[in-house]
């Protein structure tokens, strides 16, 4: 006796963790696919998609949602990834480091 084992797509979104949801509806509502929720993202089953076509949707999600300046997605094996710039916190670190030099007034007295 043979089983077909279930083959599954993920999207891994682990920096995004409050956009799970929202994907899942984007998903269902523009493309008809339903997917299930994990503790890194979402599943969804090989069988109704592609791994390319599901990274060009998730793409499409993140230019959507205006996440394009500080995320890009890439497909690994069966996975894709959101990924996040490393350097999309550096303005602010930068910011807080440059405060305005206090200058010290001195009087000579002649």
């Amino acid at each position: 006796m043979l089983f077909k084992h279930k083959s599954l797509v993920k999207v891994d979104m682990a920096d995004l963790d409050g956009e799970k949801e929202n994907l899942a509806n984007f998903l269902l509502s523009h493309y008809k696919l339903n997917s299930s929720m994990t503790s890194k993202g979402l599943e969804l089953n090989m069988d109704d998609v592609t791994i390319i076509s599901l990274a060009s949707m998730v793409n499409k999600f993140v230019y959507h949602k205006n996440l394009n300046s500080t995320h890009w997605v890439t497909v690994e094996n069966n996975v894709v990834k959101i990924n996040k710039f490393k350097g999309s916190n550096k303005k602010k670190e930068k910011h807080q480091k440059e405060s305005p030099h206090q200058s010290a007034t001195q009087s000579w007295g002649l």
